[in-house]
């Protein structure tokens, strides 16, 4: 790892955004939204609470959350704040919760969402959700949740694609992939992308990371066509396989994590795809066009449009989850140093443009989920979940005296340009 990088973060912070229109410092806290030593989950009824913990459906130490999603409803202040939490193991009772205003003693009290009742079959029923690691609200105000179809590389079902209108909690769209698209016990969807139309609500594509299979699965919603992107840019690197956070070790073999677009408001003739493998430093950038025409990708082809595949550059370190503005800044959860990083799309890719935006080892360990949203005010507002994951897979194990589970905030302007959170 090229740790020369830190340093010249520190030094060239200040000017690295220049291009942007932007001045700045490294920021020294977000806000804190949320913080939990484990989560604490609501049940139907007490005697469902005895029952799946009797079963084994309910271990306390298997809840571990990975994603976090806020909508703001019309003229509402107050968010609602959705997280998931994936069934790594079979002890998760559900997958997918909201924050309560509950308080208890560990942290705020969560419900499952849509209801428990999408949850409770742990895979017997494929109607419902079996894990779901992230989701994507889109600006209509419709929830897509992506379910990866199994537990503990088991797949009880097929991966699957909801949307759920958040104001009515109706479904609105579905879709079960076919079996061609997957690699069946291998296969783990991770993130889903939405490509939203600039002047209405009509959703064009959805993008979906397959982390363990090491590929990204394109969703054409209009014409109900879907295909594989898979080659050497969707694999991990074998240097980038041990993630330590904190002086604590663990080792992932994660490809594909994260994909984010360029924003409609850019303007700019060639809209572009960035992602990144989770194991890896590399960033790289695919035209979307090319990434958008199905007849482009045949089935197991790894050498399909490979020429179309840019590595824009390398960061040094991994990163979890990424989030971009609407102005064109890619923002992702740093490994290490644990930090909030980003990047001006508009210029190269090189150590001297990456900024460390906030840099906090404490709350910032392991930032798996980062979402951008507009706040009431139309305001973009940026949200992180972090969740300690090198000591929750590590040998020593979450200690469940101290804040493993955090959902942080802050107003992206005052994020980019050194202001306070709050």
């Amino acid at each position: 790892m090229d740790y020369t990088i830190t340093i010249l973060w520190l030094v060239l912070s200040a000017a690295a955004l220049a291009t942007g229109q932007y001045e700045v410092e490294p920021n020294k806290a977000m806000e804190s939204v949320f913080e939990a030593q484990n989560l604490e989950l609501a049940f139907p009824s007490p005697g469902e609470r005895e029952r799946v913990l009797s079963e084994g459906l309910y271990d306390p130490n298997s809840v571990i959350p990975i994603d976090v999603d806020v909508y703001y409803k019309h003229g509402d202040p107050t968010p609602s704040i959705f997280v998931t939490i994936p069934r790594f193991a079979k002890g998760v009772p559900y997958s997918l919760a909201y924050v309560t205003n509950e308080a208890r003693p560990n942290g705020t009290l969560l419900q499952a969402y849509p209801s428990y009742e999408w949850h409770k079959s742990h895979g017997a029923d494929c109607n419902g959700l079996t894990s779901v690691y992230r989701t994507q609200i889109d600006e209509c105000g419709r929830m897509w949740v992506l379910d990866s179809g199994e537990i503990d590389f088991v797949h009880y079902c097929p991966p699957q694609l909801y949307a759920i209108d958040l104001e009515s909690g109706q479904v609105v769209h579905h879709y079960r992939m076919p079996e061609r698209l997957y690699k069946r016990n291998v296969s783990r969807f991770v993130t889903p992308t939405i490509e939203l139309d600039s002047h209405n609500c009509d959703v064009g594509f959805v993008y979906m990371a397959d982390s363990i299979g090491d590929g990204i699965v394109v969703y054409d919603v209009a014409a109900q066509q879907s295909w594989r992107i898979e080659n050497k840019f969707t694999y991990p690197h074998p240097d980038f396989g041990t993630f330590t956070i904190a002086g604590d070790s663990f080792q992932l073999w994660d490809g594909t994590v994260s994909i984010t677009l360029t924003p409609h408001a850019l303007g700019v003739k060639q809209r572009m795809m960035y992602f990144h493998s989770l194991s890896s430093d590399w960033q790289m950038a695919i035209p979307l066009d090319v990434v958008n025409n199905g007849s482009n990708w045949k089935l197991n082809d790894v050498s399909a449009a490979l020429d179309q595949f840019i590595v824009l550059g390398k960061r040094g370190s991994q990163c979890v989850a990424a989030a971009m503005s609407e102005t064109g800044m890619l923002l992702c959860g740093l490994v290490s140093p644990a930090s909030i990083l980003a990047w001006n799309t508009r210029t190269p890719y090189t150590h001297q443009n990456l900024v460390m935006l906030i840099e906090d080892e404490r709350n910032l360990q392991f930032t798996s989920g980062l979402k951008i949203v507009r706040n009431h005010e139309g305001k973009e507002e940026i949200w992180a979940l972090s969740n300690r994951l090198q000591k929750a897979f590590g040998s020593g194990g979450l200690d469940y005296k101290e804040i493993n589970f955090r959902i942080q905030k802050c107003g992206v302007q005052e994020l980019l340009n050194g202001r306070p959170c709050y």
